[in-house]
């Protein structure tokens, strides 16, 4: 991946007695997630992204335009980035109007055709029955939202955000998560975005960066990074694969929505939706068994002709199966996790023609509707 609307970064060296050597290009539309334990680097090479850590062997690039190289380096104030952080980091005395408004120093912004404004901050973020309130009376998703359109309102090329939710309880979390999905469907502004919590990354994030040791393990698509078994998100208890589909159409008899996935059409208990609309499903590779021939009868709702793409032995006596939804071989990837006993005694080879039983399929909760005005 390259071109004038890439973001690429490469920093080397030694902070204290921790070394990074990190590269990588993502998108510059959509959110990237760096992801991996905690102490593998991710903050770190965020905050050379923002101008907070300077290395000598750096460069990172954005759209084109030169923030560090090997005789240049831009300062943090004047990269024009967003930077979220663990905590929200409000000012007490002002009110969440002035807080969203402190980067302008308490002037509305007339915001140029292309940025964004106070009023769609406001709405993107359900933010306009908290415009008088303080701080101290935010729950601390609410906390979160407002640092989110601070950040916005700077006008930023880039939005970086540094495990936003990690302080949160589990009630707040899904309280925002929500917002930052519609952040990133309705806002054309890239989004890099740090996490060590995998469901986050498998809701929010089109494009993912796996870290370890202060290196980049592997970059790319996030589907395409989640069923390759050469890596760990495949060949780990909870792999699972995430796939964009649209709405087709809804069963309101039976409460299913039909979900259209390039070469597969699945059937989900859902609320209804609109047609055209987009939804995220994950499904487990647990969740999914092989079959020789198509079964007759079944509870199952979904099963689905698949071709077996490459396959890969784990420690515990099981087969991670890649599964692509097309003949060719091409498209959305599945993974299977099946026993080495039931893939040797059905014979079960790369490249065979089988059926997916797909037992199960999560959707992400759709976005929440607008607050009024």
């Amino acid at each position: 991946m390259s071109g004038p609307d890439a973001i690429q970064v490469a920093f080397r060296g030694r902070i204290g007695g921790f070394q990074l050597d990190a590269a990588f290009t993502a998108p510059g539309r959509g959110c990237t997630a760096l992801f991996g334990p905690s102490g593998c680097g991710k903050t770190t090479v965020l905050r050379c992204i923002a101008g907070l850590q300077r290395l000598a062997a750096g460069a990172c690039v954005v759209k084109g335009e030169i923030w560090q190289d090997g005789s240049r380096f831009r300062p943090a104030h004047g990269r024009p980035v967003g930077y979220v952080f663990q905590e929200a980091s409000l000012f007490a005395h002002l009110s969440v109007r002035a807080n969203l408004l402190y980067g302008t120093r308490g002037r509305v912004p007339a915001a140029p055709a292309d940025a964004i404004g106070l009023v769609e901050v406001v709405e993107l973020l359900g933010l306009a029955r908290l415009l008088d309130r303080a701080p101290g009376h935010l729950s601390g998703g609410e906390r979160q939202r407002v640092a989110v359109g601070r950040a916005l309102l700077s006008q930023p090329q880039l939005l970086l955000m540094d495990e936003p939710l990690s302080a949160l309880d589990r009630p707040s979390r899904d309280e925002i998560l929500p917002f930052l999905e519609r952040l990133h469907e309705q806002l054309a502004l890239p989004i890099i975005y740090v996490s060590h919590d995998l469901a986050e990354v498998e809701r929010l994030a089109d494009h993912l960066v796996l870290m370890q040791a202060g290196g980049v393990l592997a970059a790319g698509p996030l589907a395409a990074l989640q069923s390759d078994p050469t890596l760990p998100l495949a060949r780990s208890r909870d792999a699972a694969v995430s796939l964009d589909g649209v709405v087709a159409g809804y069963d309101a008899a039976y409460g299913l929505a039909s979900l259209q996935v390039d070469g597969a059409q699945f059937l989900v208990p859902a609320a209804p939706a609109p047609q055209g609309s987009r939804r995220r499903l994950r499904i487990a590779a647990g969740d999914v068994s092989l079959a020789q021939v198509l079964p007759e009868a079944s509870t199952i709702l979904n099963i689905l002709p698949v071709t077996i793409v490459s396959a890969a032995a784990t420690e515990a006596q099981q087969i991670v199966a890649v599964l692509s939804l097309r003949p060719d071989g091409a498209g959305p990837r599945l993974l299977a996790r099946v026993t080495r006993r039931s893939w040797e005694q059905l014979g079960l080879a790369e490249g065979a023609a089988v059926y997916a039983q797909v037992k199960s399929v999560a959707l992400a909760p759709a976005s929440r509707q607008r607050d009024p005005m």
